[in-house]
């Protein structure tokens, strides 16, 4: 069998079936036997490329979060006006809440695991401060922040109501947030956003 120094895809695969173990039964249910069973490898693999529990969920999470700021990227950083940028913003919360029930689970088991363990909190917080710094490409800081809690909290209610609510209501919720706004320069913001958070 082949050992992690041969393997270099292991790591990966290690992660992504943390992922999907945390998607299926929560944090609580995670342990690395079951991780190491879904991932195809041997429990000793575990122990050699994380050096706890702690650690390989931190990672796993690390790269959900970066999943979702690569969609606020690919979205607004296409938008050249701010119509342009109120449509993206429009076009996020539909794809968020898309019926993909594993990015909602994630979300929250996430969130429920940094409000009980403050040392997860750094991991929401640079989640929040990429996707705002996207957002301030377009918008200034005060509404960037408002916006991405309106992001979060549509695609939330969207993905669990039992009738969710249609585009022309998000986009006049957008519309409203974002009215008094100052016409934006593309770009203005004195920072250069990544794909992913470091």
């Amino acid at each position: 069998m082949a050992t992690g120094r041969i393997d270099p895809e292991r790591r990966e695969r290690i992660i992504d079936a943390a992922l999907g173990l945390i998607a299926d039964e929560g944090v609580a249910g995670v342990s690395h036997r079951k991780v190491a069973a879904r991932a195809g490898v041997p429990l000793g693999s575990m122990t050699y490329h994380f050096q706890n529990m702690d650690e390989l969920l931190r990672e796993a999470f690390t790269r959900f979060a970066a999943t979702v700021v690569d969609a606020f990227e690919q979205r607004l950083g296409a938008a050249a006006t701010p119509d342009e940028a109120r449509e993206a913003v429009v076009d996020l919360v539909h794809h968020l809440s898309g019926g993909d029930q594993r990015q909602l689970v994630l979300t929250h088991e996430l969130y429920t695991l940094a409000a009980r363990q403050p040392a997860y909190r750094g991991l929401t917080r640079e989640w929040m401060r990429r996707s705002r710094r996207i957002l301030e490409q377009h918008f200034t800081p005060a509404t960037a922040r408002q916006l991405d809690a309106l992001i979060e909290g549509l695609s939330i209610h969207r993905a669990l109501d039992t009738e969710p609510h249609d585009r022309a209501l998000t986009v006049e919720a957008v519309a409203r947030l974002t009215a008094a706004e100052p016409t934006a320069v593309r770009g203005s913001a004195d920072h250069t956003v990544g794909g992913r958070p470091t």
